[in-house]
């Protein structure tokens, strides 16, 4: 009777589970010589073992193997390496450990601690282990491999919870009375020609788009994409700016929005709520956005109510997930060309939510520095809300 090759994978799948390390071995012997001539190439290719495992368990045999409750004969096997040699896993969590971290004596210290690193690491204090091995004492001192967790946003005022509650409540307000409210913030800038752009895009095969091997080139035009959410019709719009993102760049933006999409969206508002976060462009200590949102105020007759998140908390700025989160899936893995490329793609934005996006280019250039003085600044028209107006 001829012994297929499927005949004995069958055997060994059915088998090997119900074995121990010397059982199965056996086992791997008995087919060998049961084959006879080129047996143990044969069973050694067909279960996987390696071919001085099956020549080991044939002489075994051969020798007349006595029924054992042993695994191994004595003295076989390599011990793990944490017995064969003390102190490794002291000295890789000594590398690992986040304590370490500043130590002037760790040699990782101004390293990644990835395995190879690790294990030369140790290397360096006499140790020997594979990246295998780092890696399995890594998961027996309780390690695995994470990414950084974005929790921390600096100091918080402590009415963080009742500045929300406040913002949250205005805003319930305006939008029950169906006024506007907005949410505004400045989306980072963007290098503007044939430079690699974060994420995938589907393309022929062996066809990606090509793009210049460096994204950090002087001199080249750079867009500043100023973004407005208007909260009560889930509708967003994008000024893109040529030149810096000043207060005077951002109240202009509004205004853009303002004559654009919001005059003829809400004909009879008498006012306008903008949240928004606490620095940059539209910060609550800047004189200048202060100046120019008067300006905005006294052209459009609108009453405006300004509120700006608590510290730390900006990204619960809606235009963040509501807006520019989806601009960016949008133009994911694709050069951001020119101008006219930016403002498409941003126009072409939407979502199964229906959100829709209107995008323009201001091509106005907006100085910096600009110094406004505290006289300039005591002569707007505030009135600062009761509740934390500072």
């Amino acid at each position: 009777m001829v012994v297929t090759d499927e005949t004995l994978a069958f055997k060994f799948t059915l088998m090997k589970p119900h074995l121990n390390e010397r059982q199965w071995r056996l086992l791997l012997g008995v087919e060998a010589e049961a084959i006879g001539q080129g047996g143990i190439s044969r069973v050694a290719r067909v279960s996987g073992a390696s071919r001085t495992t099956v020549q080991s368990a044939v002489n075994e045999l051969r020798a007349g193997a006595e029924p054992t409750d042993r695994v191994r004969a004595p003295g076989a096997g390599r011990p793990p390496t944490e017995q064969a040699q003390p102190g490794i896993e002291d000295a890789l969590e000594a590398l690992v450990s986040p304590d370490t971290r500043g130590d002037p004596m760790s040699p990782l210290r101004w390293t990644t601690k990835s395995l190879a690193k690790l294990s030369k690491g140790l290397a360096s204090q006499g140790f020997a282990a594979s990246t295998r091995t780092v890696s399995r004492l890594l998961g027996k001192a309780g390690y695995r491999l994470q990414v950084v967790f974005k929790t921390r946003e600096g100091r918080q005022h402590p009415d963080r919870d009742a500045q929300f509650a406040f913002i949250n409540t205005l805003a319930a307000a305006f939008l029950a009375a169906g006024d506007p409210v907005i949410s505004i913030d400045t989306k980072k800038k963007e290098l503007v020609g044939e430079y690699a752009n974060k994420g995938r895009e589907w393309q022929p095969t062996g066809q990606p788009v090509e793009v210049h091997g460096h994204d950090f080139p002087g001199g080249v035009p750079k867009a500043i994409p100023y973004g407005i959410y208007d909260l009560g019709a889930n509708d967003g719009f994008v000024s893109v700016g040529v030149d810096h993102d000043t207060a005077q760049f951002a109240a202009n933006a509004i205004g853009t929005w303002w004559d654009l999409v919001g005059r003829p969206r809400y004909p009879n508002t008498k006012r306008l709520m903008i949240t928004a976060d606490g620095g940059g462009s539209n910060g609550y200590r800047l004189r200048a956005w202060k100046v120019a949102l008067a300006a905005f105020a006294e052209e459009t007759g609108l009453e405006i109510a300004v509120c700006h998140y608590p510290p730390g908390t900006s990204k619960w700025n809606k235009v963040e997930h509501k807006l520019f989160s989806f601009i960016s899936t949008n133009w994911r893995g694709r050069p951001l060309t020119d101008y006219q490329v930016i403002i498409e793609t941003i126009a072409a934005t939407t979502t199964d939510t229906g959100l829709t996006v209107q995008a323009v280019l201001d091509p106005h250039t907006y100085p910096t520095g600009v110094k406004i003085s505290k006289t300039e600044a005591d002569a707007v028209p505030i009135t600062r809300h009761e509740f934390d107006g500072e």
